[in-house]
C-alpha cells in the first residue's frame, strides 16, 4: 500500500523531525499535556489491596496494552488519598527502571485506574487527542529514547523537565482523530499477521519436540518389535534397545567452581554459562559470551571442556543441553553447568543430548529439581538421567535423521521470525510516517477499500 504526501510542507525547525505539513503546529510536549504521578499504598494495610481498582506498575506495561496480571487496590485507598485515580483517555509512560533497557513503552488507559511511582500519566489538554498522542509518542520513539538517555544521566529515573521539552508535530484535532483511527485499523491488520507467524513458530516448536521425542523413544523403523520399558511414563521402546541410567556410560561428571566471577575479563578463555545452553538445540549458543582469566591449579583443569562433552544446566533452565564441538576454543563451565564426559564406544554425545531434549529428559529432570523457589539439580540427578540406548551405529543414524529434520524445521522457523521482524518494522515505520506527516492518510477512512 502506497500513500500520498501532503501538498505543502514547511521546515519544522526541529532537526530530527524535518519538514511537517504546512498547516501543522510544532510544540513542546510539556505544553500539550498535564502530568499525574503515581504511588504505592502500604503493603501492610490490607484495606488498600485486593479491591476493584486496577493498579499498574512498570512491569505491567507491554507495548500498547496492560498485562492481564495487573494488581488491584480498593476504593478506600483512593478515598484515603494514598493513590490517585487516573481517568480514561490518559497515556501512561514508564519513567523508572525500564528506560535502562532502551525501550519506550506507551500505554493508552481504557478505563480508570491507579499507577505506581514508576509511571506517569499524561492527560491531554484541549486540542490534543489521546489516541493520537499515544501514537505520536510511539512514532517518535527513537527521539524519545535519545532524550531519555540524556535526561536520565545514567540513573534509573527520567528527568521529566528535560524529556518533555521535546518538540512534537500537532495537526488539527479532526486530523489527529483521522490519523489515530487509520493507525488503529492498519496496525490491527499487521498485528494479526504477526500473530499468525507467532502461532506458526509455536507449531513448529511442537513439531520439533515431537520429531526428537519419537526418534529417541521409538526409533526409525515403524515395524520394529517393541517391549515395555519398565517405566510407566516412557511406555514401549524397540525390543533391542536398553533403558538405563546415564551414569552407566559416564567417564567423568562435574560442575564448575564457585567464585569465578572475580576472574571475568575482556580476554581469556570462554566461560560457558547456562545462557549458552538452550532447550531447542544441542549446539552451544555463543551469541552472548563471557571470558575469564583462568586461575592456576586443579580447579581450572577440572572444569575445562573437551570436544564431545555434554553440558547440562543444573539451575533455572532445566533440560537445557549442548554438545561441545571439535572446533571450540579453550572453555570452562560455570557452577551452574554440569560437564559430562562419556564412554563414546557405547553412548554418543549427540544421542545423550537429544534424549535430554526429548520428553524423556524433560520429564525426568523436571521431577528431580529441588530447592524451593530456585530449582536445582544435583550431579546425582544428572547421573541417573533415564537413557534409551540402541547400539552406537543406530544412535548415529537416528541422530543424523534428527539433525536433518530439525534443520528443516529451524529454516521454517527462521523464515517466520524474519517475517515478524519485517512486519514489526513496517508497523513502526507506518506509525512514524503518519504521525509526523510524511504521508497523508486523510483519504484512507474507516470505509476505505485501499
Amino acid at each position: 500500500m502506497s500513500f500520498p504526501r501532503y501538498e505543502r510542507y514547511k521546515d519544522s525547525g526541529v532537526e530530527w523531525l524535518g519538514e511537517v505539513p504546512e498547516h501543522w503546529e510544532v510544540r513542546p510536549l510539556k505544553y500539550l499535556v498535564a502530568f499525574r504521578s503515581g504511588g504505592t499504598p502500604s503493603k501492610e494495610n490490607m484495606d488498600y489491596w485486593n479491591g476493584e481498582v486496577p493498579w499498574a506498575s512498570a512491569k505491567d506495561i507491554k507495548a500498547e496494552i496492560l498485562s492481564d496480571t495487573i494488581d488491584h487496590i480498593t476504593e478506600y485507598a483512593i478515598q484515603s488519598g494514598v493513590a490517585e485515580l487516573i481517568p480514561t483517555g490518559s497515556v501512561l509512560i514508564v519513567v523508572r527502571g525500564m528506560i535502562l533497557a532502551r525501550t519506550f513503552p506507551v500505554c493508552f488507559v481504557e478505563k480508570p485506574m491507579a499507577i505506581n511511582q514508576d509511571l506517569k500519566a499524561l492527560e491531554c489538554r484541549e486540542g490534543l487527542d489521546a489516541r493520537f498522542l499515544a501514537r505520536l509518542l510511539q512514532g517518535s520513539s527513537e527521539e524519545s529514547v535519545r532524550r531519555i538517555d540524556e535526561a536520565a544521566h545514567g540513573t534509573k529515573a527520567l528527568r521529566m523537565d528535560a524529556w518533555t521539552s521535546m518538540e512534537l508535530p500537532v495537526p488539527p484535532i479532526e486530523e489527529q482523530n483521522t490519523i489515530a483511527t487509520f493507525l488503529d485499523r492498519e496496525t490491527a491488520k499487521i498485528d494479526a499477521l504477526i500473530a499468525e507467524q507467532q502461532r506458526l513458530i509455536e507449531l513448529l516448536k511442537e513439531k520439533r519436540q515431537a520429531v526428537i521425542s519419537h526418534a529417541v523413544t521409538k526409533g526409525l523403523n515403524p515395524d520394529a518389535p517393541m517391549k515395555d520399558s519398565g517405566i510407566e511414563w516412557l511406555g514401549e521402546v524397540p525390543a533391542h534397545w536398553e533403558v538405563m541410567p546415564f551414569k552407566r556410560h559416564l567417564i567423568f561428571l562435574t560442575s564448575g567452581s564457585r567464585g569465578w566471577a572475580e576472574h571475568y575479563s575482556d580476554e581469556g578463555a570462554l566461560f560457558i554459562r547456562i545462557s549458552n545452553l538452550t532447550r531447542d538445540s544441542i549446539q552451544i549458543d555463543l551469541s552472548d559470551i563471557q571470558r575469564v582469566t583462568v586461575p592456576e591449579g586443579a580447579e581450572g583443569e577440572r572444569t575445562k571442556v573437551q570436544s564431545g562433552d555434554v553440558l547440562f544446566s543444573i539451575t533455572a533452565y532445566l533440560g537445557s543441553v549442548a554438545v561441545v564441538p571439535e572446533e571450540l576454543e579453550p572453555a570452562y563451565v560455570s557452577q551452574h553447568v554440569a560437564l559430562a564426559r562419556l564412554d563414546q564406544q557405547h553412548l554418543l554425545p549427540a544421542w545423550a543430548a537429544y534424549v535430554t531434549l526429548s520428553f524423556i529428559g524433560k520429564t525426568y529432570l523436571e521431577t528431580q529439581g529441588y530447592g524451593g523457589t530456585k530449582i536445582q539439580l544435583s550431579l546425582d540427578d544428572v547421573a541417573n538421567l533415564v537413557m534409551t540406548l540402541p547400539d552406537t551405529e543406530e544412535q548415529s543414524i537416528i541422530a543424523a535423521f534428527i539433525d536433518h529434520e530439525t534443520a528443516k524445521i529451524d529454516a521454517l522457523t527462521a523464515e517466520a521470525q524474519t517475517a515478524i521482524t519485517l512486519l514489526q518494522e513496517r508497523r513502526t515505520a507506518l506509525i512514524s510516517a503518519a504521525v509526523t506527516g510524511k504521508i497523508d492518510v486523510r483519504g484512507f477512512t474507516s470505509d476505505s477499500t485501499h
